[in-house]
């Protein structure tokens, strides 16, 4: 998907910038204390690892500032190892600091929405700190829903909040092509 200098594509992973550039924008997203648990990003391997294969998506812009460099990225990992859940995922995405507030989050969650109908996902879920007034905006309007919240889930390590039990508010998205009997 291509829309205004900013492509929409599957990450390449042999691609040893691109890998950098991926693991350099989940680093921007976790100094903000806002986007994970996680003090600090994983190498390649555990980042690969917590993924399914795909849909993995980056969104690239072209242009003199950035010449290609992926500025965002979204992918998904498995809920659970039981068969059953094959079809339910958990979202992940990302956006460089740059690059917020400029549509590449919808244009990713877009993308990956149709992805994911493609690979037979039926549920993508996302667990999202309340104070990410912009992600729970991003996800509502692409169609999630509120399925509650997990009061006091974990303590952060990090960021505004060190130190302090965090809610995750917990959305989903059902297809409405996939799964449907």
């Amino acid at each position: 998907m291509t829309a205004g200098g900013l492509t929409i594509r599957p990450l390449d992973p042999g691609d040893p910038a691109e890998i950098a550039d991926v693991l350099a924008v989940h680093a921007e997203g976790i100094a903000t204390g806002h986007a994970t648990f996680e003090a600090r990003g994983p190498d390649w391997a555990g980042w690969d690892a917590k993924h399914l294969a795909r849909p993995r998506l980056v969104a690239v812009e072209d242009g003199p500032a950035i010449g290609g460099r992926v500025i965002g990225w979204i992918a998904v990992g498995a809920v659970s190892t039981r068969a059953v859940y094959a079809g339910v995922a958990e979202v992940s995405v990302y956006v460089g600091a740059a690059a917020r507030g400029r549509g590449v989050g919808r244009a990713l969650l877009d993308g990956m929405i149709a992805a994911s109908e493609g690979a037979g996902l039926w549920s993508l879920r996302a667990s999202i700190f309340p104070e990410n007034v912009a992600s729970l905006a991003l996800h509502l309007a692409a169609g999630f829903r509120v399925m509650g919240t997990f009061e006091r889930i974990a303590r952060m390590e990090h960021g505004p909040f060190a130190g302090q039990w965090r809610d995750t508010v917990i959305l989903e998205r059902r297809s409405p092509v996939v799964g449907v009997a």
